[in-house]
């Protein structure tokens, strides 16, 4: 109960600092987003101590851990998978266009005789 609280709390902080954002729309912009952004920054800051912010906190560090783990493409690869992806799109662009004025062709020149001049 007291984390359901916890994280209402958090929302309410939220929404009084996009409240403030148009509550104080005759000031300038920089207290505007200040506003939001220490809204945002409390709603974290409550959130964070509900158990459901730190079940986040240990999923965030073993989502970092598990992209370390990753074998990202090099250069080489990058480059030649993508000049392989505008390959095959340039060929199927072709493709279709040859199909499409070869149905053009059959159906408006010889089923329906209306020829283009």
């Amino acid at each position: 109960m007291a984390d359901k609280l916890k994280f209402a709390l958090a929302l309410l902080l939220v929404a009084a600092g996009l409240a403030g954002f148009y509550f104080l729309g005759e000031q300038p912009m920089i207290l505007r987003v200040l506003s939001v952004l220490a809204g945002l920054g409390a709603g974290v800051a409550v959130a964070w101590f509900t158990t459901q912010g730190q079940h986040f906190f240990v999923f965030s560090k073993e989502a970092v851990v598990e992209t370390k783990k990753v074998v990202w493409p090099t250069r080489k690869e990058t480059v030649q998978t993508t000049a392989i992806v505008f390959v095959f799109v340039l060929a199927m662009a072709v493709l279709l266009w040859v199909s499409d004025k070869g149905l053009e062709w059959v159906l408006y020149d010889l089923v329906l005789g209306w020829k283009k001049s």
